[in-house]
């Protein structure tokens, strides 16, 4: 009987629909000891240990590098709850033949909504308003509007498309940047692609939508935040090494940003000493923006579809990473 582990906090121990799936389908269901192994604090040789049993993982944030997906000969699938595969070694799990697969349609809107919750926090003053009220203050300082800004969205995929759909509503004028566009998304929607450097000048605010790979590593620093418009707001809810957090927070202190809202860090979870937590024009929010309830219910569901198909030979098309492995991969 084949074993799946399933490492991502929100599931863990849940009774979710996913869990009959894979007892149909003859899977036994395994958990780590410690629910806080896939924030990828836990030692390679610990991460080993868990894994170590298992013919299937549903992913979250560990790690697997090339000395972890070589210690665990038994590992056919790897399925990331999420669609970001960054502390995956692609090219290491297709050397030894395992199919990586992730949720491309459970969590955009998700992470779309998180955008504006950050992006609404900071036009009206959320955080310091509700800090004023509780503290007996009653200052009505006016806010910025949001309906008639300039958005510029930093990759156009699934989640900055449910973003742009948000942003058409409100009333914004909507920017992006892309390689690959869905131009029938694009008519539909009203939305000018431009040059990354004519999306950074002229938008009110810069949210970022592309993956963290070698290029757009770091691609937020200090040449980037000096070409955005002054008094403009980043969001980020993709990736955290993708802005250089020193370059920001230069930024942020000089006033050439207004403000920012991070729902990802350079380093995760983030440490208390963090210097972004003591500016006072940064809202927070700790990797959560793809997680609420209903797309971490359909992210388990996904992946557990991706598993279960690939257990009978079956390839989840439009879900496998490293789509290469298709033509000669067998469960075995």
């Amino acid at each position: 009987m084949p074993t799946v582990m399933i490492t991502p906090e929100a599931i863990i121990g849940v009774q979710g629909p996913w869990v009959p799936m894979f007892d149909a389908a003859g899977f036994t269901i395994q958990y780590p000891d410690d629910d806080t192994l896939s924030r990828g604090l836990c030692s390679l040789e610990e991460t080993i240990r868990v894994l170590s049993s298992a013919d299937a993982v549903i992913a979250g944030g560990e790690f697997f590098t090339p000395d972890v997906i070589a210690a665990l000969p038994k590992l056919k699938v790897i399925a990331r709850a999420g669609v970001g595969y960054d502390r995956i070694d692609v090219p290491a799990a297709t050397k030894h033949g395992i199919p990586v697969t992730i949720t491309p349609t459970a969590n955009h809107e998700s992470v779309a909504e998180t955008t504006f919750a950050l992006l609404f926090a900071i036009a009206k003053g959320i955080l310091p308003n509700d800090a004023g009220v509780r503290s007996g203050k009653w200052r009505r300082d006016v806010t910025e509007p949001v309906r008639g800004k300039t958005l510029g969205l930093v990759g156009l995929g699934r989640i900055g498309r449910s973003t742009a759909k948000l942003a058409r509503a409100i009333g914004m004028t909507i920017l992006a940047t892309e390689t690959y566009p869905d131009q029938e998304f694009v008519r539909q929607f009203g939305v000018e692609l431009v040059s990354f450097e004519s999306l950074l000048s002229r938008s009110h605010y810069v949210s970022i939508h592309c993956p963290l790979n070698a290029e757009t590593n770091g691609l937020f620093n200090r040449s980037v935040f000096a070409k955005m418009k002054p008094g403009s707001v980043l969001i980020n809810t993709a990736r955290g090494g993708l802005v250089v957090e020193a370059d920001l927070i230069d930024a942020l202190k000089s006033g050439h940003l207004f403000a920012a809202g991070l729902d990802v860090f350079e380093e995760e979870p983030a440490k208390a000493d963090n210097p972004l937590f003591r500016l006072e024009n940064v809202v927070l929010s700790p990797h959560v923006g793809g997680i609420d309830r209903l797309s971490t219910e359909n992210m388990a569901i996904e992946s557990a579809d991706c598993i279960i198909k690939l257990s009978r030979n079956q390839w989840p098309v439009g879900a496998v990473v490293n789509d290469e492995l298709r033509s000669n991969w067998k469960w075995t």
